[in-house]
């Protein structure tokens, strides 16, 4: 059966395709692009599909790819979606309060046409019921406790990525060397998109359904100042954390073009770092994948290129 990763371009999306198409497992990666991120884009087993989160005319198209594909296989018996991966629309297009709604009514849409299993993207700082993906998590469970679904929620902490792939990370390391935040002495357990993604296809692909949530967490807690103190190891220069007051960092990240209503989201998830909100850490990567999870030396030490003066040239 077919497995749908929506956001299939993103962070974590984009790796979930490669580690489907390695395992020659089904899959279908939706994005607004129709792009197909996989390691080899003539693979069989995974094809990029338009998808816009705004334009519900595009939301049958995995599922008419999905039937389209088994036809032409032979294997019309076996057609069908029944895992997706849920990534939220980006946060230029909705609010949180307009993404929840969103996102239950296309998991009601794939229920329709056969999907079984839902496996929602979270966050760690977002509990079940609460602001935007909260609301999906406690319907999910709400559908998985009447027996509707099979459901999985990660709640994964910050990115290690965040501060390689994200622009205004990157440009400020790289051209400023400073990292800003509002979390003070606030520590982290950063973990890596690829061992996200490793779980995620753990949860997939499992004959037996998840039915609960993971935190997934990066082995060693780290504040930003610690964060610096390895960037400057790996880069050779002094790389320096800048601990903004709450206010400071929304009109930072509204100037970077950021939406008020998120802006003020991330700067209130800032502060709770700052009083402890992510001082924990646990084995789900290890449990899950049988893999120790990646620390963050071994990121900056692959990616280090992109904090390089030179490469605002390239």
């Amino acid at each position: 059966m077919t497995t749908l990763v929506l956001g299939g371009t993103g962070t974590v999306g984009s790796r979930i395709a490669r580690l489907l198409a390695a395992s020659s497992i089904p899959a279908l990666i939706a994005s607004r692009s129709g792009d197909n991120p996989t390691a080899s884009p003539n693979t069989t087993t995974a094809r990029g599909v338009p998808f816009d989160w705004e334009k519900r005319e595009t939301w049958p198209n995995p599922f008419e790819e999905a039937a389209r594909t088994a036809r032409e296989e032979g294997r019309e018996q076996a057609a069908g979606i029944k895992s997706v991966y849920l990534v939220a629309p980006p946060p230029t297009t909705t609010t949180p309060d307009t993404m929840a709604d969103v996102m239950m009514d296309f998991v009601d849409f794939a229920r329709a046409r056969g999907a079984r299993r839902f496996v929602l993207q979270s966050a760690s700082a977002i509990e079940a019921g609460g602001p935007a993906m909260g609301k999906v998590h406690a319907y999910l469970r709400e559908l998985g406790t009447r027996g509707e679904v099979d459901w999985a929620v990660l709640r994964p902490s910050w990115f290690q990525q965040n501060l390689s792939e994200h622009e205004a990370h990157v440009r400020s390391i790289r051209d400023e060397s400073k990292i800003y935040s509002a979390t003070g002495d606030g520590k982290i357990p950063w973990v890596s998109a690829d061992d996200i993604a490793a779980v995620a296809v753990e949860v997939l692909t499992r004959k037996a359904p998840p039915n609960t949530e993971f935190l997934v967490l990066g082995p060693e807690l780290l504040s930003y100042n610690e964060v610096a103190g390895i960037l400057s190891k790996v880069l050779g220069r002094r790389i320096v954390h800048v601990d903004l007051s709450s206010a400071e960092y929304a009109k930072r990240r509204e100037q970077a073009g950021m939406p008020e209503n998120y802006a003020n989201m991330l700067h209130s998830l800032d502060t709770a770092v700052k009083f402890g909100s992510e001082n924990r850490t646990n084995d789900v990567v290890l449990s899950m994948t049988g893999v120790a999870p990646r620390r963050f030396l071994e990121l900056a030490e692959a990616v280090k290129s992109v904090w390089e003066p030179a490469a605002a040239a390239a």
